[in-house]
């Protein structure tokens, strides 16, 4: 896989994790336990972006 398919594949799970967090916040009785775990993963997924991001820009 070319790194320029693995971002974008990483930006994408991103933004489902995005949409699942609005999902589930949106129910009258959010799980916080949920939320808090999926927004951990959405970070890590940013900071991977980035690093990957950067190591890009580096190269050229």
């Amino acid at each position: 896989m070319s790194v320029a398919a693995h971002l974008a594949e990483l930006v994408e799970k991103h933004r489902a994790l995005e949409r699942s967090i609005e999902e589930e916040m949106a129910r009258p009785y959010a799980d916080t336990v949920r939320v808090s775990e999926l927004k951990k993963k959405k970070l890590r997924l940013k900071e991977e972006i980035e690093r990957i991001r950067l190591e890009r820009v580096s190269l050229h």
